[in-house]
């Protein structure tokens, strides 16, 4: 859970214009996935890991506000 609240917490941060929320919902099993506008975008069983927080970023970025620069975490 702590994993899944800094990633939150990064998100709200980058995108704090672009996102209104993010929930966070506590399950067993080891259930980690990320949806954006009711869109599966990332499912840690799918991917059998956790994704960088880059990763999510951009995964985010592309679902949500394709026109943003990330900076640093931009792809090269």
């Amino acid at each position: 859970m702590m994993r899944a609240t800094w990633m939150a917490q990064e998100l709200l941060t980058t995108f704090s214009d672009e996102l209104e929320e993010v929930t966070l919902k506590q399950n067993t099993g080891g259930i980690y996935n990320i949806y954006a506008d009711g869109e599966l975008i990332f499912s840690r069983k799918e991917e059998g890991r956790f994704p960088e927080i880059t990763e999510l970023k951009q995964l985010v970025r592309d679902k949500i506000a394709p026109q943003k620069s990330l900076g640093h975490s931009d792809k090269k």
